[in-house]
C-alpha cells in the first residue's frame, strides 16, 4: 500500500498514510531507500483487529557497527508504530518468546490499571498477556516499552520500545502535516553504547547506576547517521526520547527556527516557536519544520549538562558519552507532496485551577552516595541507595491513595541531578520548574517532566487503580528505576 488513507468501515476508520517497501521486520521505507536511509516503522491500525506482538531476541545492523544481540516487537529491533482511534476500542495481544520475564507499558494512555502493563503484569516466558481498553483521550504521540521491575532498562536498552499514536479525527481539521512517512514523521532517539566488536555494551552498576546508562553514539529509528528524504514543505516530526537517561538538546545545524504543536498529553493551544529544544526519557513532543526552502539540514544535540553528576564521575567516553553530535539528516525530496499548513490555534486547554483544599505531596527523588552494588562481608549485596522519600520501590506497599476524579499538587524535590519524574495513568500540568512557570513548549498536558529544580505539579487523576493493580511513578532513568526509585499508587 502506498502513501494515502487506510479505509476502516465505521467510525472507527483511520485517515493515515503508510508506505510499504520492507526494510527490516517491522519496519518499512520508501522504494528508492538507500542503506542508510531513516527506516520508517510499519503502522499497525488497532481498528483493523486485535493488535498482535512478539517479544523476542534477535540480532540487528545499526548502520557502521555489526549486527549485534537485541529484543524487538515483531521486529530485529524496536517495534511498529501502533495507531488507536479516541473513541474506538482496542485489544492487544503479547507473546513473550525471550527465556525471561517482561511486561510492557503503555506510556501516555489514560487507561485503567488493570488494562496497563505494569511490574504486576508480568509475562513469563512462552505465555501471552492479553489486554483490552477503550481509548478516550485527545489526539497524541505516546508509546510502549518493557517494564519489568529490575530488568526495564536492559530490556528497553536492547530494544523493547516503540511509538504510539492516538488518532482523532476531529483533530485533523487543524490541516497539519498527517501523511505517515511522507510528511508525518516518528524519530525514536536513543544514544548506545558499542564495544570494539559491534556489539552493544550495558551496565547497571557504577557511574551507569549513578547516572543511567549512556553511550556515545547517537541511533535513530534503530540506525546510526540516518538520512531523512522530506517534500519542500512543512513537515511534522513525532520526536520520543527513548534513551535510557540522557535528555537531547536539539536544534539544526543552521539554525532554522521550528514550531512546538503538541507534548506528551497532545496539541498545545498555541504553536510555540523555538529554535532549541531539551527532550527528557519518556518525553514525547511534536515539532513542525519547514523545508521550502529545498535546503538540506542536519538535527543535532547538545552535550547532556543537565545532568549534574556527569562532570564530576570518573567515566569512560564510549560508554557514558556526553557529547554533542548530529542525530540524522534531512534532503529534500521535490517530488515528495508538499501539503499542510500550521494553524495559529491548536486546542482550548482547561485554565489552571490550584485551589487551596487541594491534597499535597512532596515526592524527593533520593540517591545514596554509594554507587556500587556487590558483595558484603556477610556475602549479600548493599542496600539500594534510590529511593523516594527516603523508601526504595516495594510491590507491596501503596504509597499514594489520590481520590479519583480528583486533583493534587505534587512536589518534585531532585536530589544530586536533574531527574526525568513520570506519573502512570495521569496527566498533569506543570507549575513551576526552579520557581518559574513552564515555557510555553511544556504548558500543555504531561506525564513527564524533567525536573531540573524543585518542581511543581498539578496532577489529575481519571483513572481507577487498585491494590492489586496500582499505578506507578518514577523517575525515567531506567537505571535509577529499577534500583528503587518509583512508588506506586491507587486511587479511592
Amino acid at each position: 500500500m502506498g502513501a494515502g488513507s487506510i479505509e476502516r468501515p465505521g467510525r472507527c476508520r483511520f485517515l493515515a498514510g503508510a508506505a510499504s517497501v520492507s526494510l527490516f521486520p517491522g519496519f518499512v521505507s520508501r522504494a528508492n531507500a538507500q542503506a542508510r536511509a531513516l527506516p520508517i516503522p510499519r503502522l499497525v491500525d488497532s481498528t483493523a483487529g486485535p493488535i498482535r506482538l512478539e517479544v523476542a531476541g534477535a540480532t540487528h545492523a545499526f548502520g557502521t557497527f555489526r549486527p549485534s544481540p537485541t529484543m524487538g516487537y515483531s521486529s530485529t529491533y524496536l517495534g511498529p508504530t501502533l495507531l488507536f482511534r479516541n473513541g474506538c476500542a482496542a485489544d492487544v495481544e503479547i507473546r513473550n518468546l525471550l527465556d525471561e520475564p517482561t511486561s510492557t507499558h503503555f506510556h501516555g494512555f489514560l487507561i485503567p490499571a488493570a488494562a496497563d502493563g505494569s511490574p504486576h503484569h508480568p509475562i513469563a516466558p512462552g505465555t501471552m498477556w492479553r489486554t483490552s481498553f477503550r481509548v478516550a483521550q485527545p489526539a497524541a504521540t505516546a508509546w510502549y516499552h518493557a517494564h519489568p521491575h529490575g530488568a526495564t532498562g536492559r530490556q528497553v536498552y536492547s530494544g523493547l520500545a516503540g511509538l504510539a499514536i492516538v488518532e482523532d479525527l476531529d483533530a485533523r481539521r487543524h490541516g497539519l502535516p498527517a501523511t505517515y512517512g511522507i510528511d508525518d514523521l516518528p524519530l525514536i532517539l536513543q544514544d548506545r553504547a558499542f564495544d570494539a566488536e559491534g556489539r552493544l555494551v550495558y551496565l547497571n552498576r557504577g557511574p551507569a547506576m549513578m547516572m543511567g546508562m549512556r553511550g556515545a553514539t547517537f541511533v535513530v529509528n534503530g540506525v546510526v547517521d540516518p538520512v531523512a528524504r522530506v517534500p519542500a514543505g512543512l513537515v511534522r516530526l513525532r520526536i520520543l526520547n527513548a534513551a535510557n537517561a540522557r535528555n537531547f538538546d536539539l536544534a539544526f545545524d543552521d539554525g532554522r527556527p521550528f514550531a512546538a504543536i503538541a507534548t506528551d498529553g497532545g496539541y498545545l493551544r498555541e504553536p510555540a516557536q523555538l529554535r532549541s529544544l531539551v527532550v527528557a526519557p519518556g518525553e514525547r513532543v511534536e515539532v513542525v519544520v519547514d523545508f521550502s526552502s529545498g535546503l538540506g539540514v542536519r538535527l543535532e544535540t547538545g552535550s547532556d549538562t543537565t545532568a549534574a553528576l556527569a562532570g564530576r564521575l570518573p567515566i569512560s567516553g564510549r560508554i557514558m558519552g556526553r557529547g554533542s553530535g548530529p542525530l540524522l539528516r534531512f534532503e529534500v525530496d521535490r517530488a515528495l507532496p508538499a501539503q499542510g499548513r500550521l494553524p495559529d490555534r491548536l486546542r482550548e486547554l482547561a485554565t489552571v485551577h490550584v485551589r487551596p483544599e487541594l491534597v499535597r505531596r512532596t515526592l524527593s527523588l533520593d540517591m545514596g552516595t554509594s554507587m556500587m552494588r556487590g558483595s558484603s562481608e556477610h556475602g549479600g549485596a548493599h542496600a539500594s541507595p534510590f529511593g523516594i522519600n527516603g523508601k526504595p520501590f516495594d510491590p507491596n506497599r501503596i504509597d499514594f491513595e489520590p481520590r479519583l476524579g480528583g486533583d493534587e499538587i505534587w512536589d518534585i524535590a531532585p536530589q544530586m541531578m536533574s531527574h526525568p519524574f513520570h506519573v502512570h495513568g495521569a496527566m498533569f500540568r506543570i507549575l513551576e520548574i526552579d520557581g518559574e512557570p513552564p515555557p510555553a513548549h511544556l504548558a500543555g498536558e504531561k506525564d513527564t517532566v524533567l525536573a531540573t529544580g524543585p518542581t511543581k505539579l498539578l496532577v489529575s487523576f481519571r483513572q481507577p487503580a487498585t491494590t492489586e493493580h496500582p499505578f506507578m511513578f518514577h523517575c525515567h532513568v531506567l537505571e535509577h528505576e529499577d534500583a528503587g526509585m518509583m512508588g506506586q499508587y491507587r486511587t479511592i
